[in-house]
């Protein structure tokens, strides 16, 4: 994986950076493992628009994805390194020894021919599968649950890694892609390895273009309008606009909205 740099011959391509999908090895997608995508525009059940500067875009199909791993003690093999249009990292399809075909999110390191298994006693190696307890603090992991048998909830991004800073108990302090340590109940399950496509954070998008092929609307900057638009709108020349907020005044920076929850037992540091 790289990332694909153009000559200047044009505004745009100057500051263009796009991934050079040299990983990949399959320009199919799985047709079993395929379903339509609904665009919703940003709009609700009512129809009315809750997020915005949302629409058009390229058409996208849903790849169905394992993030539960519940096919336990049974060897699957790497047929196929895939994009996917809906997230950052990549796929990796593979194929148990039954002839079931599964997507997963591809770790860096995995190849195609490598194999993979999901069981509690796993061998701790790139792509296996295993609970919390069984694996040792310091390595790398990723796909991991919240809740035993949910299913993946942390580290399914590109680039992403937690790490486990120690064991007591039940539960397991692990260190979030964010910088929080949570608690998390050792029989929950995770995957070895950092998920793949480690550049994407350098990709440039470079042109207003290419944000419309991804379904991403144009939008106006707060500063730049009237006062009876935006708060932040108005004033001679450029002006600041006084803290950032939302159109509604709504505090973007510093403001703190997460509300007492259960789960705040389980957070040992927070990420801030």
């Amino acid at each position: 994986m790289g990332i694909k740099k153009f000559k200047p011959t044009t505004d745009p391509l100057r500051w263009t950076a796009i991934s050079d999908f040299e990983e990949l090895t399959k320009d199919r997608p799985e047709k079993s493992l395929l379903v339509p995508l609904r665009k919703s525009g940003g709009r609700n059940n009512r129809g009315r628009v809750t997020s915005r500067h949302r629409g058009g875009g390229h058409k996208r199909m849903i790849r169905i994805i394992d993030f539960k791993r519940d096919k336990f003690d049974m060897p699957a093999k790497v047929i196929a390194i895939e994009y996917d249009p809906n997230r950052s990292a990549r796929l990796a399809l593979i194929q148990y020894q039954d002839g079931e075909k599964r997507y997963i999110v591809a770790p860096s390191g995995l190849n195609v021919n490598d194999e993979v298994v999901s069981s509690k006693t796993a061998e701790i190696k790139v792509g296996n599968s295993t609970v919390l307890g069984n694996i040792p603090a310091g390595i790398p992991i990723h796909n991991v649950e919240l809740k035993k048998g949910a299913g993946a909830r942390i580290g399914r991004s590109a680039g992403d890694a937690c790490v486990i800073m120690a064991k007591e108990g039940d539960y397991a302090q692990v260190k979030l892609p964010s910088g929080e340590i949570r608690l998390i109940n050792i029989d929950c399950m995770a995957t070895i390895g950092q998920v793949g496509n480690i550049e994407h954070e350098t990709i440039s998008i470079g042109k207003a273009g290419r944000s419309n092929w991804l379904g991403i609307r144009p939008y106006s900057r707060g500063v730049a309008k009237n006062p009876h638009d935006h708060p932040m709108g108005g004033g001679e020349g450029k002006a600041s606009g006084g803290l950032p907020r939302s159109p509604w005044g709504q505090y973007a920076k510093g403001l703190k909205t997460r509300k007492k929850k259960q789960s705040d037992r389980y957070i040992v540091k927070r990420r801030r």
